[in-house]
């Protein structure tokens, strides 16, 4: 269970996120915004006698101002890198998914695999979906519509049509 810590600020809040896992930047930012507009609405934007005096500057600009400035810092300071993120993503999904659903997973942080990263994965794939379809069914499919099932639950997995078919074929 999670504790609440008071007092944390933007970095320290950043920093323990990071501490936990790698983040990409666009999840960190939308992490800290929602922390930050919290604080906005509960009155406690700035700390005190850190108040705009002439109260004409926009919370929102001001939250998005601060949380860039933070994640510029990390990112100087090599706290955060898309391309640790990348690579622990990669490790963590390669075993279970196939390429299709982890550069889909990449491109909702904004994210791509380099060519490298891609050819390695696209050389393993087959592989892995091996392994995969023998922890989760461990014998061929009996008939056409066992066939499609399996076939289902890897594409489901994001492996491609082509491994999925040279894969059934070497099972049946």
């Amino acid at each position: 269970m999670a504790t609440k810590r008071p007092g944390l600020s933007l970095k320290g809040r950043a920093l323990a996120l990071l501490a936990q896992r790698e983040h990409s930047a666009s999840e960190l930012r939308r992490k800290l915004l929602r922390h930050v507009r919290k604080e906005v609405a509960a009155g406690a934007a700035h700390p005190a006698g850190d108040a705009d005096p002439a109260g004409d500057a926009d919370p929102a600009d001001d939250a998005v101002a601060r949380v860039q400035a933070v994640l510029d810092w990390l990112q100087v300071h090599d706290y955060l890198s898309e391309t640790r993120f990348v690579e622990s993503r990669v490790h963590a999904r390669a075993p279970r998914y196939g390429n299709l659903r982890i550069r889909q997973e990449l491109a909702q942080h904004g994210l791509a695999l380099d060519a490298e990263a891609a050819q390695a994965l696209k050389d393993s794939e087959l592989d892995r979906a091996a392994d995969v379809w023998r922890r989760k069914f461990g014998a061929p499919p009996a008939d056409a519509a066992e066939r499609a099932r399996q076939s289902r639950f890897l594409a489901q997995r994001g492996f491609s049509p082509e491994v999925i078919s040279r894969l059934m074929r070497r099972a049946g």
